[in-house]
């Protein structure tokens, strides 16, 4: 891990997407945070200590989802599926479909695996999962306010990098290049995610902020507020009932968590938030093949 001093920064962007405004200012205490993202590997070692199954890898509850045809109650996760062609962007279900079988330990689905994928993050981990790990690690997930910190370093710059994407042609992150969701002509590399530490290290000496993968936080999903943040974390004062979206059918009004970073998925074409300021709500009963996590130890904690 690494120390990160506290600091007063402004959060947010307002030259973007509407929901990463207004920006204002936040401010966190000193914090230790993973290097990267928590890798095959080290869940793996958690899975083993353990036990833990993942959401992933449990049928839903049939009283949870009342109305859901009961053949689709099976273990399953997101899986980013190309088409072969160009398709209407504005539908995400033309590049997502939902695999039975596919889990932390088959990333594509039945018949594949993680062999030789080590050191990429771990992706089809729901938040619970997350902070399962991060509990038996002695370590917590960042909030918002810290996990946008972090990447940014200490700057202000539209990347976590500075004021360009691909500074003198060099890639900065693993994300999409091409026509998305089709071509992807891989210029950095990577079709799929990538091992931690493939890129450069930001300003405080952290790997894959941005791109890779998406990163839970420890926050609910809400519109930021203009009003100051508490001292300690950062952490806002959002509820598990505020992060619904009531505008939703009941039986799609679930619980959404702050997700940061932007993935191998995101493209100058459809989707530009491969930036601190980026973020976007994530419901918790939901696993993909491109959101992961890392964990951060606080306070007196870190500084023992």
């Amino acid at each position: 891990m690494l120390w990160v001093p506290g600091g007063r920064f402004t959060m947010g962007s307002d030259e973007h997407y509407p929901e990463e405004g207004p920006a204002h200012p936040a401010a966190v205490d000193g914090f230790h945070i993973e290097r990267h993202p928590v890798t095959n590997d080290q869940f793996a070692a958690f899975v083993a200590d353990t036990g833990h199954v993942t959401l992933a890898e449990r049928a839903p509850d049939a009283a949870d989802y009342p109305d859901a045809d009961p053949s689709l109650l099976v273990p399953s996760s997101a899986v980013f599926t190309p088409p072969a062609h160009r398709v209407d962007l504005r539908d995400a279900y033309q590049w997502w479909s939902g695999v039975p079988g596919a889990d932390w330990r088959h990333p594509q689905g039945p018949g594949s695996g993680i062999e030789g994928l080590g050191r990429h993050p771990v992706v089809h981990v729901g938040h619970a999962d997350a902070e399962a790990y991060a509990a038996w690690a002695g370590r917590s997930l960042p909030t918002e306010a810290e996990w946008e910190y972090a990447a940014r370093a200490g700057g202000s710059s539209e990347y976590a990098w500075g004021a360009e994407l691909t500074p003198g042609g060099r890639h900065m992150a693993n994300v999409w290049q091409g026509d998305f969701p089709h071509a992807n002509d891989q210029a950095d590399g990577w079709y799929w995610t990538s091992p931690v530490g493939s890129f450069p290290a930001n300003g405080f000496g952290l790997h894959d902020m941005i791109g890779n993968v998406w990163e839970w936080t420890a926050d609910w999903w809400s519109a930021h507020r203009t009003e100051p943040v508490p001292a300690c974390c950062g952490a806002a004062s959002r509820t598990r009932a505020q992060s619904v979206d009531a505008a939703l059918p009941p039986h799609a009004r679930i619980p959404r968590k702050v997700i940061k970073g932007g993935s191998y998925l995101c493209a100058p074409s459809y989707c530009r938030r491969y930036r601190p300021a980026a973020r976007l709500p994530q419901p918790i009963d939901t696993t993909t093949g491109h959101v992961g996590f890392r964990c951060v130890v606080r306070n007196s904690a870190a500084a023992s």
